[in-house]
């Protein structure tokens, strides 16, 4: 028996502009991918006992993904809410900053602030909901930010920030 889990709190429903015309392409996508895997799908169905057939089950695996992901974003972004306007306060981190930070031992790490559905943080891209960006929210250039995680301390230093 698995454990039992407790659901996870729902993700913010912000996103990008850009981040919502990229889930919107995934989709389209998908469709077309789709009917590619249908067709491969058909093809090995129609090879004979299915059992044994690797072709036929990676197919079907293969299609269960895709229909999977295209069920969760025909969901997610009617629920989603498009920011396209820059906050009145440009001075201070709030969704959509870019936000340079300076480390204790002097590097700098830029990350943009977004929605759930755009985390990349290879691209610098953090989620609004990420212990982090709640740090940063609200902070302002030479402001420092102290992270506590995993009983270690982390402190940066604000250096810049834009929309």
């Amino acid at each position: 028996m698995s454990r039992w889990k407790p659901p996870r709190p729902p993700s913010s429903p912000y996103i990008t502009a850009d981040g919502y015309k990229t889930l919107e392409s995934e989709l389209k996508q998908l469709w077309l991918r789709r009917a590619d895997v249908t067709a491969a799908l058909s093809a090995a169905a129609a090879e004979g006992d299915r059992s044994e057939n690797a072709e036929y089950i990676y197919r079907k695996k293969e299609l269960r993904e895709i229909d999977r992901r295209i069920h969760y974003l025909q969901k997610r972004l009617p629920t989603l809410t498009v920011v396209t306007e820059k906050p009145g306060n440009q001075d201070q981190v709030y969704f959509g900053a870019w936000v340079t930070l300076e480390t204790a031992s002097g590097d700098e790490i830029t990350y943009r602030i977004v929605g759930a559905d755009e985390i990349d943080t290879s691209g610098g891209l953090i989620s609004l909901d990420s212990p982090l960006a709640r740090v940063l929210l609200k902070k302002t250039v030479d402001d420092e930010v102290v992270i506590h995680r995993d009983g270690q301390q982390s402190c940066y230093l604000v250096v810049d920030i834009r929309y």
